[in-house]
């Protein structure tokens, strides 16, 4: 029962930090490939301190990692775990119908 408990734990975790629109459409963008901030901001016409705080929280739970080339940290999925997330939302939720 522990280890169930443990898993159901880290289950939740999981699915809080996806249950944001913005952390969600940051892990779709990173879908296609490693992004910068700066190129998340402009995807999602949103402002740097909000970019960057959503990207702080999915790195805290391991769906992101980081890459620095000069002055630019460049964002990138972490693992097969939100690719395979992503797709099963992608499936239920954007593909066209039918």
């Amino acid at each position: 029962m522990g280890e169930m408990r443990s898993k159901a734990l880290e289950a939740a975790n999981f699915l809080k930090a996806i249950s944001h629109e913005g952390r969600l459409m940051i892990l779709c963008y990173l879908v296609d490939g490693e992004k910068s901030v700066s190129e998340l901001e402009d995807l999602l016409a949103a402002r740097q301190a909000a970019v960057s705080q959503q990207l702080s929280r999915l790195r805290r739970e391991g769906l992101v990692s980081t890459r620095r080339q000069g002055k630019t940290v460049y964002y990138s999925l972490s693992g097969d775990r939100p690719r395979k997330m992503l797709e099963t939302v992608h499936g239920l939720f954007c593909a066209p119908s039918d």
